[in-house]
């Protein structure tokens, strides 16, 4: 099969590879479609460590084309997304069954579109800050693929304001598209919101932007914090400030959450898909490429030029 290999010069090449066969509680995927997202470029700059050459990719859409034991054979064809640790830019992927979701009538490309963003987005939104009808919300990143999600989930669940924070004006009008009352340049913040202050905040950057919301949060807010796009400096909270303010300091974990509890991440996928099946949520692929384009993909996303979400076409 054909797969990408990253190597330890972090350069990406295509070569020919066996076909992975499924072990236990696996299922291999035949790949139409990957998704391309943050973690490959935080594997391609040493901040994952893994062994090379690498094949990467962490999401997938594709059939099923094999099982493990203890795996039910009448899966086998079946249409499906797929959340994985490895090896999505392939064309034959290892993932485990339980994260590996049947989708139905969405199409393949729609469904790689979806990949480790709306799970997130969705549990920011759900199940860590709980976002409440008529409270309101502040987004970081938000022309991204979690930030245009979790702004249509922000508003199904009834959040009254929502304003997000992107890095340039393009990214800003587009992140516009997706439901935003307001969306800020990233230079603006702070500043241009006043004595504004916001129930949940969802923060994917840190450094002075995590300790700058720590400062936005109303009384009883909730900062959900889900990432590091700037800086992996510690931002330090003083606990006794946050108790007399009634304000929480909040982590989300897509990937610790796929090892210890991956059920409770299949539901949370399996309802975002839903809702992008039913036309409530709007998944935006903004770029395809090819397999041998994938270092192009990746650059583009560590540089901040794409916006929505990026797909790699394997079949």
């Amino acid at each position: 099969m054909k797969a990408v290999l990253l190597d330890s010069e972090d350069r990406y090449r295509v070569a020919e590879l066996d076909e992975p066969t499924p072990g236990p509680g696996e299922v291999a995927i035949r790949v139409a479609y990957a998704g391309i997202q943050w973690g490959d470029t935080m594997v391609r700059d040493g901040h994952f460590p893994v062994t090379r050459p690498f094949v990467p990719g962490f999401e997938a859409s594709g059939h099923i084309a094999a099982v493990g034991e203890g795996i039910d054979a009448g899966r086998v064809g079946a249409p499906v997304a797929a959340l994985t640790t490895a090896g999505a830019c392939a064309e034959v992927v290892l993932a485990p069954a339980a994260l590996s979701l049947d989708i139905g009538d969405l199409p393949l490309r729609t469904a790689a579109g979806l990949g480790w963003g709306a799970p997130t987005a969705y549990d920011l939104v759900n199940t860590t800050a709980r976002v409440r009808p008529g409270e309101s919300v502040l987004i970081h990143a938000a022309a991204g693929s979690v930030g245009t999600l979790a702004a249509q989930f922000a508003r199904l669940a009834g959040a009254g304001r929502i304003v997000g924070v992107a890095g340039s004006a393009a990214r800003a009008d587009y992140a516009a598209r997706f439901g935003y009352d307001q969306v800020l340049l990233r230079e603006e913040f702070p500043t241009a919101l006043g004595t504004e202050r916001f129930d949940v905040i969802l923060d994917p950057v840190g450094g002075v932007t995590r300790r700058a919301g720590l400062e936005q949060l109303a009384a009883h807010g909730r900062l959900a914090v889900f990432g590091n796009l700037s800086t992996f400096e510690p931002v330090l909270a003083d606990t006794n400030d946050l108790l007399m303010h009634g304000k929480s300091l909040m982590t989300y974990n897509s990937n610790l959450l796929s090892q210890t509890d991956p059920e409770r991440l299949a539901d949370s996928a399996r309802r975002a898909l839903a809702l992008a099946a039913d036309g409530k949520v709007r998944v935006d692929i903004t770029a395809e490429y090819d397999l041998m384009d994938l270092a192009t993909a990746v650059q583009r996303l560590a540089e901040g030029t794409t916006h929505g979400k990026s797909i790699l076409r394997v079949a």
